[in-house]
């Protein structure tokens, strides 16, 4: 006698199966899906990056009155009294942009290719290396506050031990470091490449380890040296790493505010208050919101044309 197999129905299946209608809906998903996986990041992205964008761009429209919104909408008013150059607040903001300028053209330089020969030393093959990478990342770590009060005595004419180091050593020992130029844009520079460099070095780091190894065996087979393969090989793989830090670091050093407010302590005169210092002291010790945020509002428009233009740079480069 023969026995016949079972035979499975559509609304049943065996055990650790998926009928093939749920297979389509977890297939498909819900419509809302994607929305609730990136819901957090938006709610937090309008709670703290886009409401406070709004709220800067209408306080830039109002008059504000010992930090009391009692002026009323005026419209682009603050914006025309700092794009005239007339008037003591346009002539000190466009002063403090000149001096974020001259901050940001000595710095970015160094904050791109400093970290990157920096990561290629420590991208090889050595005893101690992880060592290494920890000790020059270590200073990012620190406050601004931390870097500022230690270099601000590190470096101060009278007892601080740089001067004393290079007296010992037969060199001048009588720089003032903290209050003259152009010793105050080394000081300034310097400390911040010191404090800063570990960051954009790990990115860097990072992005070599990401270089395929075949190309450059390859490139070393037709005979490429290492200066070659870098040109050929290294940077044009890491080119959009580049462009990010090229981009990130000029962010960076335009909001530079710490370092000369503790170190230099924006002397002498005021010539290393940055333009970051001067939205500081209209909206925190004059009071003057509205006038505070129109200039945050201009530094924000200057920095995203800057980023396009180097993203268009960058751009044009690859195409060669």
């Amino acid at each position: 006698m023969s026995i016949a197999a079972p035979s499975l129905s559509p609304s049943r299946s065996p055990v650790g199966t998926v009928p093939l209608g749920a297979r389509r809906r977890i297939r498909r998903g819900s419509p809302v899906t994607p929305y609730l996986f990136i819901g957090p990041f938006l709610i937090l992205f309008a709670v703290f990056v886009l409401a406070p964008i709004l709220v800067l761009a209408w306080s830039s429209t109002r008059q504000w009155i010992l930090g009391f919104d009692s002026g009323g909408f005026v419209g682009s008013e603050n914006y025309a009294t700092l794009l005239s150059g007339k008037g003591v607040l346009s002539e000190e903001f466009w002063r403090g942009m000149r001096v974020t300028a001259v901050f940001t053209a000595l710095s970015v330089p160094l904050l791109v290719t400093v970290p990157f020969a920096l990561a290629l030393l420590l991208n090889l093959r050595f005893r101690g290396r992880t060592l290494f990478r920890a000790i020059y990342f270590a200073p990012y770590v620190l406050g601004v506050a931390v870097v500022g009060v230690l270099w601000h005595f590190l470096l101060d004419a009278r007892v601080g031990p740089v001067n004393h180091l290079l007296g010992a050593i037969g060199l001048p020992d009588a720089t003032a470091w903290t209050t003259s130029l152009p010793a105050g844009w080394v000081s300034l520079v310097g400390v911040t490449v010191w404090w800063t460099v570990g960051f954009n070095a790990v990115i860097y780091l990072a992005a070599l380890q990401d270089v395929p190894g075949e190309l450059h065996e390859a490139a070393r087979i037709d005979g490429a040296g290492a200066w070659r393969r870098l040109w050929v090989v290294t940077i044009p793989h890491m080119r959009g790493v580049l462009q990010f830090v090229v981009v990130i670091t000029i962010i960076a050093s335009a909001n530079m505010y710490g370092q000369s407010a503790l170190i230099t302590q924006e002397q002498p005169g005021g010539a290393t208050r940055t333009a970051i210092g001067y939205i500081a002291q209209t909206g925190m010790r004059s009071y003057d919101i509205g006038m505070a945020s129109a200039m945050s509002m201009i530094l924000a428009v200057c920095l995203i044309a800057a980023s396009l233009l180097v993203n268009q740079v960058f751009r044009l480069v690859g195409k060669v």
